[in-house]
C-alpha cells in the first residue's frame, strides 16, 4: 500500500507528498523532520489522501498534483469534481475551445477599414 497526501501548513500553503507509511510520515512532518517546506510551517494537518497498490503510482500522482494550481488542489480536497474538471480545462489561446470564437479584430476598426486592408493586400505582387 502507498499513499499520495496533501498537508495544509499553518500559513495556509499546501504540501503534496507520497509515502509507504503514512502514519510515520505524518509524524515526521509534525516534528520538523519531513521536508523543509513543512518544517518552517508547523503545525501541519492532513487534508487529503489517496491510496495506491504500487509506490510508483502514488509517486506519479504526487508529481501530477504538485503541478496543479492552488484552486485545483482545493477542488480535489473538497471532492468537487465539477470544479476539478473546470480547473483542468486548458486555458491557452491555442486550445481547440478557442477556435470557434470570433477573431480578435481591433474593435475600433470598421468593416470598411478591414476590407480596404484586404483589398490593398490583393494588389501586392506575389512573393517569390
Amino acid at each position: 500500500m502507498a499513499y499520495m497526501y496533501i498537508l495544509e501548513c499553518v500559513d495556509g500553503s499546501y504540501y503534496t507528498g507520497s509515502t509507504k507509511d503514512l502514519v510515520r510520515r505524518l509524524w515526521q512532518h509534525q516534528n520538523g523532520l519531513g521536508a523543509r517546506h513543512t518544517a518552517k510551517r508547523l503545525p501541519v494537518k492532513l487534508v487529503y489522501c489517496e491510496f495506491f497498490d504500487r509506490v510508483a503510482d502514488a509517486f506519479a500522482r504526487e508529481k501530477q498534483v504538485q503541478g496543479w494550481t492552488r484552486k485545483k488542489k482545493e477542488a480535489l480536497i473538497a471532492g468537487d469534481t465539477n470544479l476539478l474538471h473546470e480547473f483542468a480545462a486548458c486555458q491557452n489561446e491555442s486550445h481547440y475551445s478557442h477556435l470557434n470564437k470570433p477573431s480578435s479584430l481591433n474593435k475600433s476598426s470598421s468593416l470598411s477599414e478591414v476590407e480596404g486592408t484586404v483589398n490593398e493586400a490583393d494588389k501586392s505582387p506575389p512573393r517569390g
